[in-house]
């Protein structure tokens, strides 16, 4: 069916839904909705779209700024995970226990509490009874989780598809009416080109909506050099060598946006077969056998597996080295660059002004 006649056919729909919504938020604002406001700085991080908008790689730019001086925790509702109720994430967990992106988070920042609960109110109030010394708290994917008042707000809005140009469920992505912008401290543009210009950055502001009261940062995506999935004496490989060595790659991915990721491979003049999964997707045996059959397919010798991070986790849960005729299965890692000149300067020290005035203890400076 034509993707108009599609928005056509569900208008209806997501004017029931919209209409939904602004009741809803109006109980919020008008206080028919209580909203809890906790003594600690607790800062949200999210979207009002569905999906791919890099909300892991900028809470993981969070936690870099704020561990050298705080002690933080990660709150997370762990999205598709079969448990239900809270709980601490550990290293040792499977995504079945924690979800994808906490299980990544905590991997990768070990000495930080990571908890998932889908009561945030509860979630919050365990963390602090289990660490009373908790300085902050970010909240992943909580832009419309209303029932906790966050202190600062983050909206992230991917630069490919500006709110502007969208349209509420079921017609189009929207999670929230375009002016939900309004209640954000932040708004970052990610995934944004690098050649971004003056006059660019000026007319999305102006679609937007941003008020000046308000803070709009640009951030793009970079990739670590390839990191083995089951061998971490191997994860000295480049780019460079993958493209001369390899040059056919069996991309894997699970991400609601695989786009970047196809093009920075494309970028570096690899061959790509592409097998594409729906974001959070539980890998099956029939999945890893497919997986397994395409990599074999490619010739022998000039190929190599490329996954992302949270994909190479579910990997290691189900499968094992020896379960392929060789051992060139890797992984990257994004990070979050600020475009604007001083910009990721000017972020940080919002973000560390904010904790340093709002935490229960002062005595930092």
């Amino acid at each position: 069916m034509n993707r108009n006649w599609q928005k056509i056919l569900l208008f209806p729909l997501a004017l029931i839904y919209g209409l939904v919504i602004r009741i809803r938020n109006l109980f919020f604002d008008t206080g028919i909705l209580k909203s809890t406001r906790f003594e600690l700085p607790v800062i949200t991080v999210g979207n009002i779209t569905v999906g791919g908008t890099g909300k892991t790689p900028h809470v993981e730019y969070l936690i870099r700024v704020l561990i050298k001086y705080y002690d933080i925790a990660v709150l997370s509702r762990g999205y598709k995970r079969k448990t239900k109720t809270f709980l601490i994430v550990e290293p040792n967990d499977d995504v079945d226990t924690s979800g994808d992106e906490p299980l990544q988070i905590k991997l990768k920042y070990p000495d930080i509490t990571v908890a998932v609960d889908r009561k945030r109110v509860n979630g919050i109030n365990q963390i602090l009874l289990r660490n009373p010394a908790t300085d902050a708290i970010i909240l992943d994917d909580a832009y419309q989780h209303r029932y906790i008042e966050a202190g600062l707000s983050i909206l992230l809005i991917n630069y490919n598809r500006l709110i502007s140009h969208d349209y509420l469920l079921p017609a189009g992505r929207l999670r929230e009416h375009r002016s939900s912008v309004k209640r954000a401290d932040i708004v970052i543009i990610t995934k944004s080109p690098y050649d971004l210009t003056p006059d660019g950055i000026k007319s999305i502001s102006g679609k937007i909506g941003i008020t000046p009261s308000q803070r709009l940062y640009f951030t793009g995506l970079t990739y670590n050099q390839p990191i083995s999935i089951f061998n971490k004496a191997m994860s000295g490989i480049t780019m460079d060598q993958i493209r001369n060595e390899h040059g056919n790659v069996l991309l894997l991915t699970g991400i609601a946006e695989p786009e970047p990721l196809i093009s920075y491979l494309r970028e570096n003049n690899l061959k790509v077969r592409h097998l594409v999964y729906p974001d959070h997707h539980h890998y099956t045996n029939k999945d890893y056998r497919q997986i397994k059959d395409k990599y074999c397919g490619l010739p022998e010798g000039k190929r190599c597996l490329i996954t992302t991070e949270k994909d190479a986790i579910r990997f290691r849960e189900s499968m094992n080295e020896n379960d392929f005729p060789d051992d060139r299965l890797y992984y990257l890692r994004v990070n979050v660059v600020f475009l604007e000149n001083d910009a990721g300067g000017e972020f940080n020290k919002n973000i560390l002004d904010y904790v340093k005035e709002n935490r229960r203890n002062s005595s930092f400076s």
